[in-house]
């Protein structure tokens, strides 16, 4: 780092990621169980979204959402783990100062289009349960592209909004951030200069961007429930609570863990034990959600078969034509010496 002057500001050119622990004993655990996690979800959510584009009765508009929520999920959680998995296994800490920018860009980015796209698929869940008859209209595909589009333009706004903000920002000598990742806020805490703009920045964009699609989210299960407390048989209604049960479980999930950190950060004021609360929406969460929706969705199980399935029967009929091609067309050593 090169020092500008001596009011102690420098221009860095890297930052030291702590990590959830400094225990040398730790690390080869830490270690293990975060690339088993991170492949988990790696390979949960990929199977999703192969089941998805395999499986032509799941070409709806909530299964289109779901296989763009698997894939984000495993953006997600790539923006963080890996980096971590290297400085464990490097036993070096470093991240450089362009690193850390493009980490916070995307995990912003990224974490904000998954709060999107759960606001999205209740509006869906609503228009399916609430105007069930106008469903295919209003859901319409260009109608569905816009959605997304629309997602990932505000989620990447809003990235760069903060961005550009840290840039603007002088940084102190002192250049730890005690978390596995780039977390934005700790990264304003490290500045010297004045953060006034950033803290603005991050309470406007808070406001808008978080609490209005959770109202959403909360606004359109308070429907959904009333229209299903309207139907008369228990079967309808047991039906109708089945459709939206996995999106209701992974919203209570990503909700519940974001308010968990954030209630862990504000009570204990101890930036470690928020890093280690983060770790439920950063990683646990993304591995969970493959679970849910395969094992409380009787359509996205059966569409697994079916991937599963026909990966065996293919394997299967390559085996039958090899044998009969042998059956067939026996190749003797006689036969091989006519032809040479």
């Amino acid at each position: 780092m090169t020092y500008m002057d001596p009011g102690n500001q420098t221009t860095i050119s890297e930052f030291l990621l702590l990590g959830l622990s400094e225990e040398a004993v730790l690390q080869p655990f830490l270690y293990w169980l975060f690339l088993s996690m991170y492949l988990v979800t790696f390979i949960g959510n990929l199977l999703i979204i192969l089941a998805i584009i395999k499986d032509s009765l799941l070409h709806t508009p909530m299964y289109f959402f779901l296989s763009n929520l698997s894939l984000v999920d495993i953006c997600f959680t790539s923006t963080t783990v890996p980096k971590m998995l290297v400085n464990i296994q490097t036993q070096s800490k470093v991240i450089t100062y362009a690193g850390c920018i493009t980490q916070m860009y995307f995990f912003m980015l990224l974490g904000l289009l998954d709060n999107f796209l759960l606001t999205v698929m209740a509006y869906d869940r609503f228009v399916a349960i609430c105007h069930p008859l106008h469903y295919t209209v209003i859901m319409n595909p260009k109608f569905c592209g816009t959605l997304l589009l629309v997602s990932w333009v505000l989620s990447a706004l809003n990235s760069l909004l903060h961005g550009l903000l840290i840039l603007r920002l002088s940084f102190c000598a002192k250049s730890e951030i005690p978390h596995f990742f780039c977390e934005l806020n700790q990264v304003i805490q490290l500045a010297c200069s004045d953060t006034f703009l950033n803290d603005l920045a991050i309470y406007l964009t808070t406001g808008l961007l978080d609490v209005i699609p959770l109202a959403g989210i909360l606004f359109s299960y308070s429907k959904i429930v009333s229209s299903i407390l309207r139907i008369s048989s228990a079967g309808g209604r047991s039906k109708a609570f089945s459709t939206c049960g996995s999106h209701l479980a992974v919203v209570s999930l990503f909700y519940g863990t974001c308010l968990g950190v954030y209630l862990c950060s504000a009570v204990t004021q101890n930036s470690r034990a928020s890093a280690i609360a983060s770790v439920m929406y950063t990683v646990v969460t993304p591995m969970l959600n493959p679970f849910i929706y395969s094992l409380r969705n009787k359509d996205m199980k059966q569409a697994l078969r079916k991937l599963f399935g026909k990966s065996r029967s293919l394997h299967d009929q390559v085996l039958c034509l090899r044998i009969e091609n042998v059956l067939t067309n026996p190749r003797t050593p006689s036969s091989g010496l006519s032809k040479s």
